[in-house]
């Protein structure tokens, strides 16, 4: 990727000067009325971005692990996802899903 991130693209704001590549989250959930109450929170190597729900993009390093989190922020902290996305090449998508009956949410990556 080039200095400048891609339009609509939240840009990675730690210090990193080697490759990057672009994480696509589809943030999904099947609860309509928690979806209107309650925005998702995404953690991209522990710093947190409060986002909309559908697709959000990323800028993150391409040639080191990178950590990615993903939950929902109501009375409590619920929903919770994680992964270590592994180093690479080209972009990833992602999906993350809500579990209300459960509890969890899953990140699940798409095709």
């Amino acid at each position: 990727m080039t200095d400048q991130p891609m339009p609509g693209v939240i840009p990675y704001v730690e210090f990193h000067a080697g490759p990057r590549r672009v994480l696509t989250l589809n943030l999904t959930s099947g609860n309509a009325m928690a979806t209107s109450k309650h925005r998702p929170v995404v953690s991209i190597d522990g710093r947190q971005y409060l986002v909309i729900w559908g697709g959000v993009s990323f800028e993150v390093p391409a040639d080191r692990n990178v950590h990615v989190s993903v939950h929902v922020e109501a009375d409590h902290i619920t929903q919770v996802a994680s992964m270590l996305l592994p180093p690479g090449a080209g972009p990833k998508v992602f999906q993350y899903a809500t579990h209300y009956s459960s509890g969890i949410g899953t990140l699940a990556e798409q095709a």
